[in-house]
């Protein structure tokens, strides 16, 4: 069984002509957002979990406030496939959980993947959660959606 968990990165200032996309950072009702986020996900979240974060200062800022060990990853960087993505948490041959804290539409693209939708995107709210589970039932492999949370509703 891997759990795969996507976390959008929170609400993040609006970008300003010169300045680099990814030194943006979260705006202050985004730090709220990962602040609300990062308590329900903290009570959620398995012991050995791994947490990997694109390293843009708004998924950093993001992945922060969960309060655990993470390890940026450039793979998870804007321009990223969920070819990437999936590669790089080994799905689905890993074991356990990882927590992926990225961008759109990395993120939605995954999730469509792995849930078999017809559109080859989904849209994932800014500090949005989506948890995902392979499991194999009689031999056969599924991909179960666990949880889909908004920071909104928190």
């Amino acid at each position: 069984m891997m759990d795969l968990i996507l976390w959008r990165h929170a609400e993040a200032e609006e970008p300003r002509e010169g300045d680099e996309d990814l030194q943006r950072p979260l705006t202050p009702r985004g730090e709220k957002q990962a602040a609300r986020m990062a308590a329900w996900l903290d009570r959620q979240l398995p012991d050995g979990l791994r947490v990997l974060a694109s390293p843009a200062v708004r998924t950093e800022a993001t992945a922060k406030a969960l309060g655990r060990k993470y390890k940026l990853r450039a793979e998870l960087l804007p321009g990223g496939t969920a070819a990437d993505l999936l590669e790089l948490v080994q799905w689905p041959h890993a074991r356990g959980a990882v927590l992926v804290v990225g961008h759109q539409p990395m993120l939605g693209q995954a999730a469509a993947e792995l849930l078999g939708l017809r559109s080859p995107d989904c849209a994932i709210r800014k500090g949005a959660v989506w948890w995902l589970r392979r499991r194999a039932r009689a031999e056969v492999a599924e991909t179960i959606l666990m949880a889909v949370q908004a920071p909104d509703f928190l």
